[in-house]
């Protein structure tokens, strides 16, 4: 999934697009490390170290990767939780930009 996120924010680069990731990996520490080794440039929030903490749990998200696409009005208009599909994903960004 992050060479996908990755490719995304540079596509993305100069139009209304923000990338926000919250991982539940064990450690802070942990987070860092993988967000050096993989490139990560957008802000990811740690979700105290557990696939029930504060965020996953308001979200209501029972699956890793849960992906969300909201609208500028704070409106979800896309999510996927069973296998992220990347072509569905694309498509659904492109939609919601083109307006």
């Amino acid at each position: 999934m992050y060479p996908h996120e990755r490719s995304l924010v540079k596509k993305m680069q100069g139009k209304p697009f923000v990338l926000l990731g919250v991982n539940s990996d064990p450690s802070k520490e942990f987070l860092r490390k993988v967000q050096e080794r993989e490139h990560l440039a957008w802000r990811s929030w740690w979700d105290e170290g557990g696939k029930r903490g504060p965020i996953s749990t308001r979200w209501n998200i029972h699956a890793w990767p849960t992906i969300y696409l909201i609208d500028g009005r704070g409106i979800i208009c896309y999510k996927d939780s069973q296998g992220v599909q990347t072509h569905d994903l694309d498509k659904a960004i492109d939609s919601l930009i083109k307006g």
